[in-house]
């Protein structure tokens, strides 16, 4: 097996705790029903997506409201609030992420699904984040996981030699990709198991 010198993380779901339910379980009075209709039928994931893909969050905003004009108030509360949908860290990964730093036996990078605009709010909130060498951000560049090209720009931009490196996201999907382009791949479910596999692959944790 190649040894690992190169280790990448997803944020949001491995790192960082972040669910749109927290802000709109306020806004509905903690009507679940009516929260996950919401969330699944109006304010979908693949409409967040697309700002993670580069689309401005006013452009999206107001698309949603040209369909849905009746729910327009309910619609600005996803991006105004959105600093209230962030969790917190997921502190057993976080402490993960220190053991490795303070080891320093290998190079840290982020890799993360997130929008350009939104991103420096966690840039602030987090102090674990300076831990990277590195962060790709898919809003910044104008594609996303699990597209080939957003992988491509983070071997490039840093030196990696994907048989040397390995990725972790709480995405399946994403973690095959990475796998599809010879990077080693850990599919998050928890600190515990991440540290198990981290070690499985030789890495000192």
């Amino acid at each position: 097996m190649s040894k690992i010198d190169t280790i990448i993380f997803d944020l949001g779901g491995v790192l960082i705790d972040w669910n749109p339910k927290y802000v709109y379980r306020e806004v509905f009075d903690g009507d679940e029903e009516k929260v996950d209709w919401f969330l699944n039928e109006i304010c979908t994931m693949d409409w967040n997506v697309a700002h993670d893909a580069g689309r401005s969050l006013k452009d999206g905003t107001e698309l949603l409201i040209n369909q849905y004009p009746q729910y327009e108030a309910w619609i600005r509360i996803y991006y105004d609030r959105w600093a209230d949908m962030l969790g917190g860290p997921i502190k057993d990964s976080v402490n993960i992420l220190n053991k490795l730093k303070k080891a320093n036996m290998t190079q840290l990078y982020a890799l993360t699904n997130w929008s350009a605009e939104t991103f420096p709010v966690a840039l602030e909130r987090y102090d674990f984040l300076q831990h990277f060498e590195g962060i790709v951000v898919s809003g910044t560049e104008k594609t996303r996981k699990p597209f080939a090209k957003i992988y491509e720009i983070i071997i490039d931009r840093y030196t990696i030699t994907p048989e040397n490196a390995v990725f972790i996201d709480d995405n399946l999907d994403n973690v095959e990709a990475a796998q599809r382009l010879g990077i080693h791949g850990i599919h998050f479910n928890s600190a515990s198991q991440l540290e198990a596999d981290l070690i499985k692959l030789g890495v000192q944790v």
